[in-house]
């Protein structure tokens, strides 16, 4: 054991004339470095900390404004309108200080006080820069004067060097709509999905609401919009993700994918090193804050469903403007828990648990539960030590202890019966220090003994996905902020919990670990890790388990529940390879809008009608900001969809009514991500209206209404890691989620380099009217079919090129 190891280090005799200490050279010198290493990441902290407070100014800018006040002591210019002389006279060391040294002291602290305000006035100036979103609704390749003049204030004001939480305080905060634009626009969204009487129906109902409740609940809102930093994500957090007393499993947490065609090495122990060793690299540099700020234009693409967050598909258009500015910034405020957090299980409510600086990761295979410590010394594991360890966990042949080989089966099934088995069988002796032992871990490491990956014979990512997804149900623990899985061959992917932050933030960590691991670290030519072997570690810690009956009939009762939600899920992810991003953008239309509106069509060929769609927009550009609705179903994607449906109608009458709809979906999306979307501000006049009792029939049927088709993107924010052009063949596959509705779809999809595209397809098998195969045909067949609208304006494809297209695409189907 790890303790035992350690102990031979200090040693001690008691003899008659004293205790004779004998103390380890070796230990000594690893307490002293890592006494020095914990001091060092303090004061780096502490700078860093000081950087993005101050930010955009700097503490150099203070001496300079000091060396000014003082330097205008002995030119005769008062520059602070005789302030400085005021100080000076009511000093209370007046009497102790000579003229001349009063004076200095009283420039100093004249100049310190204007230095303050001008990093308030220069932090507020740019928050409302940031305010103005106009640029977003201009046209591709124009830009207004307004605009220009915007974009040089804000690089003017932006300071250099950004540390990644340098803006947070300079994000405007997200404004209230107005009540009367969010029921106009409400109303608009239902109206192709409703018929004249129904909609009329609903017309009634957001009348009396707008009549009646609505202006004292919209007062509540401005009021908590002025006191709160958000006005949405608090509630969102607490309503949406953890007061839900269902299993989070399937129905909250998502997962993202490895690399699709590269495995960088086979041996799974050394791939998990290296993984490891790369994810303490970005840890360290999110403690320190030292990530550069995340910018639209390192995000050009959208995120996922209802659960996840999104980048924008359109600033594509804009991204050459961007690029001269480099200073449009997102809120960071998501990526603090990224590690040492865990959702804490309630009767009522869970909560979510985050630490700091915790030194372990607790790893789970074959049933058995091992801790390890991940620094030595004050310094990280290397990749190879690392590997290992892993390899001492793998090779162990020990059996799991009584309850043990499905415990964590808790975490995937309903929160009460957890937290109660919680509070009675796990708050106290080993079973509480074990759980505390996971609870406070990094993250959660899960090394399963099963190959995943994709199966380019079938096209299929069916099984990896529900693998990464739901596992065997017991082989993750789902309430970690993510658990990291590592398969047999190599692969590997997270799960991920879904109350602390929306998809890109985990994406955005993901992309850094991918490239340090492929890149950076790198593997000898047998596979392992690069770097010595060190056999003086000491060996993972077992964690200890006494699970008593009735808890193991708890933990059964669990994995039986949990096991009949993965049963249900019905996957299907495949590639689509006719065509990507490079032939849609020849093609001048969004490649989200494309896809959104083949979506809409092959949900009506599928189901034979039209349904209320998600798709989820990211608000990031305010502060604290997360995630808003993008209502997918408009009367421009109805009348677009029934335009192909309709052999009466021409090529050319199809394709103008899809650049309207096309027109219309991005001038949404554009809405959603400037603070003008319907679904958050109706969310939170819903939650005022339960606080002050009153019955709301209006949002009582808002609130009710399903998502029968959620839809996603998974995004690419960091473009400059790998080059896509260089190395086509390091894509990732994206990510995905379990099905929202019962008789509904999710689906999740990635646009990579200029020729794929990975759709993730989700439903239920106990559905009678779903399939998730059948409906991925059906948007590879949608997809073929928009794309021949434009083959005749497309002059720059030649017959070939177009038949071998259609071609690929019916092998993807």
């Amino acid at each position: 054991m790890a303790e035992a190891h350690q102990a031979v280090g200090f040693q001690f005799t008691v003899r008659p004339d004293g205790v004779d200490l004998k103390l380890s050279q070796e230990v000594i010198t690893n307490i002293c470095q890592a006494g020095l290493t914990a001091w060092k990441k303090r004061a780096i902290r502490f700078k860093n900390g000081i950087l993005a407070d101050l930010y955009p100014a700097s503490p150099s800018s203070w001496l300079i404004v000091v060396i000014v006040m003082i330097s205008s002591l002995y030119t005769g210019l008062d520059l602070s309108l005789g302030i400085i002389n005021s100080i000076q006279e009511n000093m209370a060391l007046r009497g102790y200080l000579s003229v001349q040294t009063g004076a200095v002291l009283s420039a100093v602290v004249f100049a310190s006080a204007a230095w303050l305000f001008l990093i308030y006035l220069l932090r507020y100036t740019l928050k409302a820069l940031l305010s103005y979103h106009g640029w977003i609704f201009e046209s591709h390749g124009k830009m207004s004067t307004s605009t220009q003049v915007w974009l040089n204030l804000v690089k003017m004001f932006s300071g250099r060097r950004p540390l990644l939480y340098s803006f947070q305080a300079s994000l405007p905060r997200l404004p209230v709509p107005k009540v009367e634009a969010t029921i106009r626009r409400y109303l608009e969204s239902v109206r192709p999905l409703l018929d004249d009487e129904q909609y009329e129906e609903m017309k009634i109902l957001a009348n009396d609401f707008k009549e009646s409740e609505a202006a004292q609940l919209q007062r509540y809102l401005i009021l908590k919009s002025w006191w709160a930093s958000n006005y949405v994500s608090d509630w969102w957090e607490e309503y949406i993700y953890l007061r839900g007393r269902g299993p989070i499993m399937v129905n909250s947490n998502f997962y993202v994918m490895d690399l699709l065609h590269v495995t960088p090495t086979h041996r799974q122990a050394a791939r998990t090193g290296n993984v490891v060793h790369a994810m303490l690299q970005y840890r360290r540099k999110l403690e320190r804050g030292e990530h550069a700020p995340v910018m639209p234009q390192h995000a050009p693409y959208t995120m996922t469903h209802h659960l996840t967050g999104t980048a924008v598909t359109f600033l594509l258009s804009f991204v050459a403007q961007l690029r001269a500015l480099g200073t449009v910034p997102m809120c960071s405020a998501q990526m603090e828990r990224m590690f040492n957090t865990t959702r804490i299980p309630g009767i009522e409510t869970d909560f979510v648990q985050h630490l700091s600086d915790r030194k372990h990761v607790v790893v789970y295979h074959k049933g058995r539960f091992f801790q390890v410590w991940l620094y030595m010394g004050g310094r990280h594991l290397l990749p190879s030590e690392l590997e290992t360890q892993f390899s001492r966990i793998l090779n162990d042949t020990s059996e799991p202890q009584p309850g043990e080989l499905k415990l964590a089966a808790l975490t995937a099934g309903s929160r009460v019966p957890w937290a109660r088995a919680r509070m009675k069988y796990f708050s106290q002796g080993v079973n509480k220090a074990s759980l505390d032992a996971v609870e406070s871990a990094a993250f959660f490491l899960a090394l399963d003994d099963e190959s995943q990956g994709y199966d380019a014979a079938s096209n299929s990512l069916d099984r990896y996905a529900k693998s990464l997804l739901h596992g065997k149900c017991y082989d993750r623990w789902f309430d970690k902020s993510f658990t990291l899985i590592t398969y047999p061959n190599g692969k590997m992917g997270i799960n991920a919990e879904h109350s602390w932050a929306d998809a890109p933030i985990v994406g955005h960590m993901w992309e850094y670990i991918i490239a340090t691991d492929c890149f950076q670290l790198g593997y000898t030519k047998e596979g392992h890790c690069k770097g010595d072997v060190n056999q003086g570690l000491s060996y993972p810690t077992r964690l200890q388990w006494l699970i008593p009956k009735e808890c193991e009939n708890v933990i059964e009762t669990s994995y039986l529940s949990a096991k009949r939600i993965a049963d249900d899920v019905d996957f299907f992810a495949y590639v689509f390879g006719a065509f990507g991003k490079g032939l849609i953008k020849k093609c001048r239309t969004s490649p989200d809008a494309f896809i959104q509106l083949a979506l809409q069509l092959a949900q009506f060929r599928d189901q034979g009608e039209f349904r209320l769609t998600y798709e989820s927009s990211m608000t990031r550009m305010f502060r604290d900001g997360r995630t808003e609705t993008v209502r997918s179903c408009t009367s421009e994607a109805v009348a677009f969809v029934r335009a192909m449906e309709d052999r009466q109608t021409t090529n050319t009458e199809r394709l103008a009514l899809f650049r309207k709809a096309a027109d219309k979906h991005q001038n949404m999306y554009r809405l959603a991500m400037t603070g003008s979307g319907i679904d958050r501000h109706l969310f939170c006049l819903y939650i005022v209206s339960k606080y002050l009792g009153l019955d709301s029939p209006f949002l009582k049927q808002v609130l009710s209404e399903p998502w029968k088709l959620s839809t996603s993107q998974t995004p690419q924010q960091q473009l400059n890691l790998v080059d896509i052009n260089k190395f086509p063949e390091y894509v990732g596959a994206g990510g995905g989620f379990g099905p929202v509705a019962d008789d509904g779809y999710g689906v999740s999809y990635i646009i990579v380099g200029e020729n794929l595209i990975t759709f993730h397809i989700s439903s239920k098998v106990s559905s009678p009217d779903t399939n998730s195969r059948r409906f991925g045909q059906h948007i590879s067949k949608a997809m073929m079919d928009i794309q021949t609208l434009f083959h005749p304006i497309n002059k720059t494809m030649t017959d070939d090129e177009s038949r071998m297209q259609l071609n690929n695409g019916k092998k993807h189907m």
